[in-house]
């Protein structure tokens, strides 16, 4: 069976990275690709890396017929996201990329993202969308919520130290480089080549950040109790990836075990031999995750590093794996890529 898709906000980074994904899916067809600020336009003239494929052109999300659809991928800003979901077909199957689905109280996504929240009746519903960790839920889900790139990074990294308890939950380190595609494509004066290239810098110092929203939801209810990490993000002059570097107490070869035990079904999780520390440049471009855990030369102090494309695992090919669950499809179906080296 081929399901027909829609993505809207295809014009962005996100949008295209799913018609990328999707271009080698045996059981998905591109139906209607939204982009109102470029709707009229040819996928080729907005993306020519795209231009071999067959694709329509890009539409006003209002000419969009979601009767022929069978899951819609909603790669728009935060804010715009939930009040387009809440106007959709209320049967209709979706993935959201937004960060507007992913806190589950309306009080925290207010607290983090500065406005009230415009779909409570879909948001009541959203599944958090980290695939590995809430895979039963997602099976049966309408609507998933895809995580912050930042925030799928960390808990990978930590989720199953918090959950099987091998870690100080009051000492947690967590030191993140992400790539500048993960600002999005908008045109910022910050994000020019002249402003960032030849340097990096910390943002969102001191606990600004909006995934720590995220992290304090996930690993709160992991502990069952509080748990506050302590979260500095950095933005590298690089296109792709994120490297989370993270610090916690703990026995090293334990944690190694924990971590490898955790993950060793998971086809995009790779740990790493005891002792190796993984690269962005290892996993460019695919759906993969490679952590590492390293002693550190104080006892009793472990540092795990984590690397993964923000655009891809981080980000639409977590909700290509999302959809391949909501729609009964195997679950590496276009996402077993290589990674791109160099």
């Amino acid at each position: 069976m081929t399901y027909q898709i829609a993505i809207l906000g295809a014009s962005g980074y996100t949008g295209a990275e799913l018609i990328r994904l999707i271009s080698g899916h045996s059981s998905m067809n591109i139906k209607a690709l939204g982009g109102n600020s470029k709707a009229g336009q040819r996928m080729a003239d907005v993306f020519p890396h795209l231009r071999h494929l067959d694709l329509p052109d890009l539409v006003k999300m209002e000419e969009i017929d979601f009767a022929d659809i069978d899951l819609c991928f909603c790669a728009l800003p935060h804010k715009t996201s939930q009040e387009v979901i809440a106007r959709l077909p209320k049967d209709l199957k979706i993935v959201d990329l937004s960060a507007d689905f992913r806190l589950r109280e309306p009080a925290e996504y207010q607290k983090w993202y500065g406005n009230p929240h415009a779909a409570l009746e879909q948001q009541s519903e959203a599944i958090y969308g980290l695939t590995e960790f809430y895979r039963d839920e997602i099976r049966g889900a309408r609507l998933v919520a895809g995580t912050g790139c930042n925030a799928a990074t960390g808990q990978f990294a930590l989720r199953p130290l918090i959950a099987s308890g091998v870690i100080d939950l009051d000492e947690i380190i967590l030191d993140l480089k992400c790539a500048v595609s993960g600002a999005g494509r908008a045109l910022k004066e910050n994000l020019l080549h002249a402003e960032l290239s030849e340097g990096y810098h910390a943002y969102s110092v001191g606990g600004k950040h909006r995934h720590l929203g995220e992290f304090d939801q996930e690993f709160s209810k992991l502990a069952g109790r509080p748990v506050r990490v302590q979260f500095t993000p950095h933005l590298i002059p690089a296109n792709r990836g994120i490297l989370a570097t993270v610090y916690v107490r703990g026995d090293a070869q334990i944690i190694r075990d924990t971590m490898k035990n955790a993950y060793i079904d998971e086809p995009f999780i790779e740990v790493l031999p005891f002792g190796d520390a993984p690269s962005t440049r290892h996993i460019r471009g695919s759906n993969f995750c490679h952590i590492g855990v390293v002693a550190d030369r104080i006892p009793g102090r472990t540092i795990v590093i984590a690397a993964l494309d923000n655009l891809t695992k981080g980000s639409s090919g977590q909700a290509l794996q999302n959809a391949n669950l909501m729609l009964n499809i195997n679950e590496t179906e276009g996402l077993m890529m290589a990674p791109l080296f160099p």
